[in-house]
């Protein structure tokens, strides 16, 4: 008996969109079908339980293919099979990585893959405002650590009226189109294009596309719980840290540190003043402390309290490493009729 759970998200014009789970792709670890119109897409993910040796990063892969079947016909001619990815088709990926990435724990390094596939594409709904809402589903059904729920939603001007996810032919007669990527707490990404809008306008309309991607969220909790789906995440152990290290690192170079960052230096001799920061703190450990402490973890540390220092260089008293305030810009030249034959 095979049992399928639904959540239908309704969007402020009336329009619906339904996300299941319980039918296909059982035995990845989160599965979802989104149905929008006469639109199908289903999305996968499944994730290691342990990350490579040596491995210090999130090893994400997103894979959106549109099928020549999802719109009635199949590749004919010398090729018979489903090509290289197409342009459209990356950039969907990439849309739909620049928001999921950053939601997973920073110390999380288990491969993951996302696999998206548009298996019935209806021309009244434009897919990519959808594959990150599948996606961000499919995690939440799963057990992988992630800081959402997540979703994408394209918010277009016509007419001086605000429309989520407009269909092609309304995008058309658009003054305003942006995609924006956001938590239910957060906006993360904004990208888009305006025929020279205000800066009020642009707010508005990035506040419309968080009200509905707060809907979202909630509706790819409600299915999750729906489900039966744990709240509880997997436990991993990717990183070994020495808070003791961390705290003594912190504590004795980051003066040190802050000093260089407010010296406006150029690049070169503020990196060899930086270096020679650590290398004289690693010089006064005993022998015994440099053979205790993880030279990786030292490199980490004081990465972390650079960065600190820089942070607070510039929030604190609005000056930028190279000695510029936050307000200054640098030295522009520009000439004419430089190269010979520009653009070829």
């Amino acid at each position: 008996m095979i049992k399928e759970e639904k959540q239908i998200i309704t969007l402020p014009d009336g329009r619906g969109i339904t996300i299941s789970t319980g039918k296909l792709a059982k035995q990845a670890h989160g599965s979802v079908e989104l149905r929008m119109g006469n639109t199908h897409m289903l999305a996968t993910v499944v994730s290691s339980f342990e990350a490579r040796e040596g491995v210090d990063f999130l090893p994400l892969t997103v894979d959106y293919r549109e099928k020549f079947a999802a719109d009635g016909r199949f590749p004919g001619g010398f090729l018979k099979r489903e090509g290289r990815p197409t342009d459209q088709e990356i950039l969907v990926m990439r849309l739909v990585d620049r928001i999921l990435r950053p939601m997973f724990p920073s110390d999380y390094h288990a491969e993951v893959q996302i696999m998206i596939s548009l298996n019935s594409h209806d021309p009244n709904v434009k897919p990519d405002a959808l594959a990150a809402l599948a996606a961000s589903t499919a995690i939440a059904l799963s057990d992988i650590p992630f800081n959402g729920p997540i979703s994408e939603c394209r918010v277009a001007r016509i007419d001086g009226s605000f429309i989520i996810n407009p269909s092609s032919a309304e995008l058309e007669k658009a003054d305003i189109d942006l995609m924006v990527g956001a938590s239910a707490d957060s906006v993360a990404m904004v990208e888009g294009e305006m025929s020279e809008v205000s800066e009020a306008e642009m707010i508005e309309a990035i506040k419309i596309g968080h009200e509905a991607i707060k809907v979202q969220c909630a509706a790819q909790l409600e299915l999750a719980a729906k489900a039966g789906v744990s709240a509880e995440k997997r436990e991993y152990c990717h990183e070994n840290h020495d808070e003791d290290l961390r705290n003594r690192i912190k504590a004795e170079t980051y003066d040190a540190v802050y000093a260089v960052a407010n010296e406006g230096l150029g690049k070169d001799e503020r990196s060899t003043k930086f270096n020679a920061v650590k290398t004289d703190w690693i010089e006064s450990l005993s022998e015994n402390e440099v053979e205790e402490y993880d030279s990786k973890l030292i490199g980490i540390y004081y990465h972390d309290v650079e960065k600190e220092a820089i942070r607070n260089l510039v929030l604190a008293e609005g000056k930028r490493l190279d000695g510029r305030a936050t307000t200054d810009i640098r030295p522009i030249w520009c000439e004419v009729d430089y190269l010979y034959s520009p653009h070829g």
